[in-house]
């Protein structure tokens, strides 16, 4: 019998079980030692080419990826510990995944679905920064920016570094009040160019 996709009540049940290990241990020991071990064992060299084309190093990337989440599994930086997960939930969590998906709507939807080498399907083009920290008075007008190119198709967001003047501290009410902010504020910057049903 084929073994099921992770779900999000394992991976928290998981998270306070697993091997426990400090995020400095982790990003500056189990993951670069690993990455390079699995390089070296796969043979991943990507040349001058910053995305590889040829097929035989893409299923050798791909390969490595799997071995690499085995190995390592994913980091709880909360409860300090790892989530293991088998080669066979990751290839169910695969083979669960949506195969097409359409993000925003109306006249703003696109549709996300893959794409093989050589495609002549237009990528789509997030626009934003990214979950950087932007300071709340330029924050709607530097999305609009973003969403008045054509060629963005959606938005991701950036973190309000203080909202009403008060720092969004982790873990206190401005938190919230900021991620409150920063949604109303992408929507209204999209609105101002058109564009109010966006992905974000």
């Amino acid at each position: 019998m084929a073994e099921k996709a992770l779900t999000v009540y394992d991976a928290f049940l998981r998270s306070e079980k697993g091997p426990k290990i400090t995020e400095n241990v982790w990003d500056n020991n189990v993951i670069p030692v690993t990455a390079v071990e699995l390089k070296e064992k796969y043979e991943i060299d990507f040349g001058n080419k910053f995305i590889p084309t040829d097929p035989d190093l893409k299923e050798r990337l791909f390969r490595a990826g799997i071995e690499m989440l085995v190995t390592v599994g994913i980091l709880n930086v909360d409860t300090g510990r790892a989530i293991i997960v088998t080669e066979e939930e990751i290839r169910a969590g695969i083979r669960a995944a949506p195969k097409r998906i359409q993000l925003g709507e109306n006249k703003d939807a696109v549709i996300l679905e893959p794409r093989r080498s050589a495609s002549r399907k237009k990528p789509i083009i997030q626009g934003g920064p990214t979950g950087a920290t932007v300071s709340e008075d330029i924050f709607v007008p530097m999305i609009q920016s973003y969403a008045q190119e054509p060629i963005v198709d959606t938005i991701v967001s950036g973190v309000m570094s203080t909202v009403d003047g008060i720092p969004a501290a982790t873990n206190t009410p401005f938190e919230v009040k900021a991620t409150l902010a920063e949604i109303r504020a992408v929507r209204e910057a999209c609105s101002r160019v058109g564009r109010p049903y966006i992905s974000i």
